[in-house]
């Protein structure tokens, strides 16, 4: 289910994004995904703190975290078939607190087949990220 908004009055989503409601703070939230992309044998590339980056810049930003992952064996035939998919793979989930609801969003996998013309095939090897998401709204 996709929310009109992404909370805190940002308006509409942009095209093609998804973002859900998940259970637990921010940190449980990330701990709770890096978990599940392990026990799948999903590789984490990168966690970034994008409020701890804030902060070292003298900036607030409220809780925000960004997890880089993916397949390889799942992303390389898309860069392959369209060398521009490489800018949306790999994948991300963005993980925040929207005035104590912890929010995450992410990309459609559809919305990246269509902006870079993937055949089905190759497409529906991204679309496990709806599954791995969805596992976050549960408690």
């Amino acid at each position: 289910m996709m929310p009109d908004s992404a909370g805190s009055g940002s308006g509409p989503l942009p095209s093609g994004v998804v973002s859900k409601v998940a259970a637990g703070t921010v940190a449980e939230v990330t701990a709770r995904f890096r978990r599940l992309l392990e026990a799948k044998g999903v590789t984490v590339f990168a966690v970034i703190d994008q409020a701890g980056a804030a902060r070292t810049a003298g900036l607030d930003l409220r809780d925000t975290v960004l997890v880089i992952f993916g397949n390889p064996a799942a992303g390389t035939p898309a860069m392959a078939a369209a060398p521009l998919a490489a800018l949306d793979l790999p994948l991300k989930l963005l993980i925040w607190d929207d005035a104590g609801t912890t929010r995450i969003a992410y990309y459609s996998p559809e919305s990246i087949a269509e902006r870079h013309r993937l055949d089905p095939e190759t497409a529906a090897a991204l679309a496990a990220i709806h599954p791995l998401a969805d596992a976050l709204t549960a408690p």
